[in-house]
């Protein structure tokens, strides 16, 4: 818990004002409530609720913020984002499949702060569009992204599972980069 709970508070109106049955296949919509990643299709799932919730909480997202969605999928995470950063924010979704490019397009409609971008082969993130205070990555990295830490701001934070552990990563308003872990988690790989 952060910030004396305002964290939290943050969080569970997000779930509450961006559901996750919203965001899932019809036929997984009466799973919703289960603690468990849902397949979404094309060997890819939308995540645990209380992993995202760690990872969000991690993330630690302020209203008017911009943010950067690595392997957004369905969409639910930018749609948590959105509620996170509010009409002020600016949230950048990338997906790497076109069906849930547009399927996340459709999802989101409620949601005009979140832009959905289908990812470049061979590219990371957006580098045109940052750089951005959160970077949030919903896919497994061999190694730290060294190009997504270049996309973070001075004072911004990104959160990634590299190699079964999530970490979170500072930048300070120097520039200067602190990791720390948080437990290990499984996820699709990150293909850049």
């Amino acid at each position: 818990m952060q910030n004396g709970g305002m964290v939290d508070d943050a969080l569970a109106f997000a779930l509450v004002g961006a559901p996750r049955e919203l965001f899932l296949p019809a036929g997984q919509r009466a799973h919703a409530d289960a603690d468990v990643p849902l397949p979404i299709g094309y060997g890819v799932t939308n995540s645990q609720p209380t992993t995202v919730f760690n990872m969000l909480e991690l993330l630690d997202v302020a209203r008017g913020a911009r943010v950067l969605d690595v392997g957004a999928g369905s969409g639910w995470t930018s749609a948590l984002l959105a509620e996170l950063v509010g009409e002020s924010g600016e949230v950048y979704a990338v997906e790497r499949i076109p069906q849930l490019v547009e399927r996340s397009r459709e999802a989101l409609a409620p949601w005009p702060q979140v832009e959905v971008h289908q990812s470049v082969e061979g590219v990371l993130g957006l580098p045109d569009q940052g750089p951005f205070d959160r970077i949030l990555v919903s896919a497994m990295a061999r190694d730290l992204p060294r190009e997504l830490v270049d996309q973070l701001g001075p004072g911004g934070v990104l959160v990634v599972p590299v190699a079964s552990v999530m970490v979170a990563v500072r930048k300070d308003p120097e520039g200067r980069i602190t990791s720390s872990n948080h437990g290990f988690y499984s996820f699709v790989p990150l293909i850049p």
